[in-house]
C-alpha cells in the first residue's frame, strides 16, 4: 500500500488525545444541563443564500455536490454549515410552533471552514454553542447569563484560567459614526483584525475602508485599547470625546453587563473594547476568549446577541449565544502538553488467561466486574503471565486479575507491586482508577 499523505485542517486525535477530548465534551454537557439547556442537533447543511449573508465568510464555505451532479439539481444551492447559530435560526423558524420561549438549547456539533490550516485553526471542527432565544423580546440579564455558564466550564475544565472579554456593536458601532465614519460595518472589520496586521495598517483600512480622518481613526485606535474589570472604561470612553446615541445606548448596556458579571463571578468577564466579531448578524454584547498565558493564541470562545437574524417576517426571534471551539482549545491543551490523561483507554482491568480452556472463567470474572460498571478486558492470548502484564502496561491498564487452579481471585496493581486477594462481585478499583483521569500538567499547575 503506498504511502498515505497527511490531510491538514482535520483533526483526528489518538486514544489519549480523544480521552481529552471525550472528558472536555463531558464537562462542557454537564454544565450546560445544569443550567437548563436542552440539546438539539441540525442537519450538516444549509442553503447558501442563507449563510452568505451572515459575514465575511463566504470564501470559507464549502459547497455540497455530488461528483457528477447536474448543474441545475436541487442540492446545487447547499453549503457545508460554517457555524451553528445560523443552523439555529432556521431551526427555531422552523420549528417555532413547539418550542416554549424563551428557548434554551445547547449544541455540539462538526462545522467547517475553508480555512488556510494552521495551530487552532482546522477545516473540519467540533464547537459548544448555547443560546437562549426569545418571541419578538428577550430579556437583556441573558446576555449575562452566558458569560456566566462558559465562565463556568472553564473553572471546570482541565485547562489554564479563562478571561471573556465583552465588547458591545452599539458602542462600537457608535464610537464609529460620531468619530466621523462613513461606513461603520468597515470600521468594525478594520478594528477586527488589528492582532492580526497591527495598529499602522488598521488605521490605513479605517481611513480608506471607512472615511474616518487621520485623527478619527487614531481615536477609534484608542477605544480599542480601553480593557476594564470594571465599569470604568465608561469615563475613559466619554474622555476621548465622541458622541453618538448609539455609543451611548452602547455603553449603558455594556456597563451593565460587568457590573451584573463583576457580582457574580468577579474578574472572568472584562470589558475589551477592541473586540468587533466579523459576522454581521451580531447587534449588541460581543464575546472572546481567551486562556491567560496564552493569550498570543487568540479566542477559543466567542459569541454574541443578534436581534434580526431569525425572522419570519411577522415575528421575530432575537437571541444571545456563545460557542467554545472545542476543537482549537483542544489543540491548545494538546498541542502545547498543558493536560494529562492517566490512560488511554478506558479499561481499569485486565483479567489473565492461564490457558485457553479457563478463558470461560476469566470471562466469567470480566462479566461481574462489567456488571458492576467496571471497564474490563480479557487478555487477548493465554501467553506466560509475564508477556500478559506487559501487555496491561502498554496499554495503560493499571490492574491485573488471576484466577487461580483452587478457584481463588487475586487483583495485582501493576504500577505498585501490589498483589491482594478479591472477590469480583464485591472488588472496584480506587476512585481515581475506575475512569481516566485528565489533570492540568504538573508545569501548567504551578504556574496557574
Amino acid at each position: 500500500m503506498s504511502r498515505i499523505a497527511p490531510l491538514s485542517g482535520f483533526p483526528e486525535w489518538l486514544p489519549a488525545e480523544r480521552v481529552v477530548e471525550q472528558q472536555v465534551l463531558d464537562t462542557v454537557r454537564r454544565v450546560f444541563e445544569l443550567h437548563g439547556f436542552a440539546s438539539i442537533e441540525t442537519r450538516a447543511v444549509e442553503p447558501l443564500e442563507q449563510m452568505l449573508r451572515k459575514g465575511e465568510i463566504d470564501k470559507e464555505v464549502y459547497v455540497l455536490r455530488r461528483l457528477h451532479a447536474e448543474s441545475d439539481e436541487a442540492d446545487a444551492g447547499l453549503g457545508l454549515h460554517f457555524d451553528l447559530t445560523v443552523p439555529f435560526a432556521r431551526y427555531v423558524l422552523q420549528n417555532a410552533g413547539h418550542l416554549e420561549f424563551p428557548f434554551r438549547r445547547y449544541q455540539i456539533q462538526k462545522v467547517w471552514r475553508g480555512e488556510r490550516p494552521q495551530e487552532g485553526r482546522f477545516r473540519e471542527f467540533t464547537q459548544a454553542d448555547i443560546d437562549v432565544i426569545g418571541r419578538d423580546t428577550l430579556a437583556f440579564h441573558h446576555e449575562v447569563e452566558v458569560a456566566l455558564v462558559m465562565a463556568e466550564v472553564f473553572r471546570a475544565l482541565p485547562c489554564p484560567p479563562a478571561v471573556i472579554l465583552v465588547n458591545n456593536r452599539k458602542l462600537a458601532e457608535g464610537f464609529f459614526l460620531g468619530a466621523g465614519a462613513t461606513d461603520a460595518a468597515a470600521a468594525l472589520r478594520a478594528i477586527d483584525k488589528l492582532d492580526k496586521i497591527g495598529p499602522e495598517k488598521v488605521a490605513a483600512l479605517l481611513e480608506s475602508d471607512a472615511g474616518l480622518t487621520a485623527e478619527g481613526a487614531q481615536k477609534c485606535l484608542a477605544l480599542a485599547g480601553i480593557r476594564s474589570a470594571d465599569v470604568s472604561f465608561v469615563a475613559q470612553v466619554r474622555a476621548l470625546g465622541v458622541e453618538h446615541e448609539l455609543l451611548t445606548e452602547g455603553l449603558d448596556e455594556l456597563a451593565a453587563v460587568i457590573a451584573a458579571a463583576s457580582a457574580r463571578m468577579p474578574g472572568a468577564v472584562v470589558a475589551d473594547l477592541k473586540i468587533a466579531r466579523g459576522l454581521d448578524y451580531y447587534t449588541g454584547t460581543v464575546y472572546e476568549t481567551q486562556l491567560v498565558g496564552y493569550e498570543s493564541f487568540g479566542s477559543v470562545c466567542s459569541g454574541g446577541r443578534y436581534d434580526s437574524l431569525a425572522s419570519d417576517g411577522r415575528t421575530t426571534y432575537p437571541g444571545v449565544g456563545i460557542s467554545l471551539g472545542v476543537s482549537r482549545l483542544l489543540s491548545v491543551l494538546i498541542g502545547r502538553g498543558l493536560v494529562t490523561a492517566s490512560r488511554s483507554v478506558p479499561t481499569a482491568v485486565l483479567v489473565a488467561v492461564s490457558d485457553d480452556d479457563a478463558r470461560g472463567t476469566s470471562e466469567d470474572v470480566a462479566a461481574a466486574l462489567r456488571a458492576r460498571g467496571i471497564s474490563t478486558e480479557v487478555a487477548p492470548s493465554a501467553a506466560k503471565f509475564g508477556k500478559q502484564i506487559r501487555h496491561a502496561d502498554r496499554r495503560g491498564i493499571p490492574f491485573v486479575w488471576f484466577v487461580s487452579d483452587d478457584g481463588t481471585h487475586s487483583v495485582k496493581d501493576i504500577r505498585s507491586g501490589d498483589q491482594v486477594d478479591a472477590d469480583p462481585t464485591s472488588w472496584t478499583p480506587p476512585a481515581e482508577d475506575l475512569v481516566p483521569v485528565v489533570a492540568l500538567a504538573q508545569n501548567e499547575e504551578s504556574t496557574s
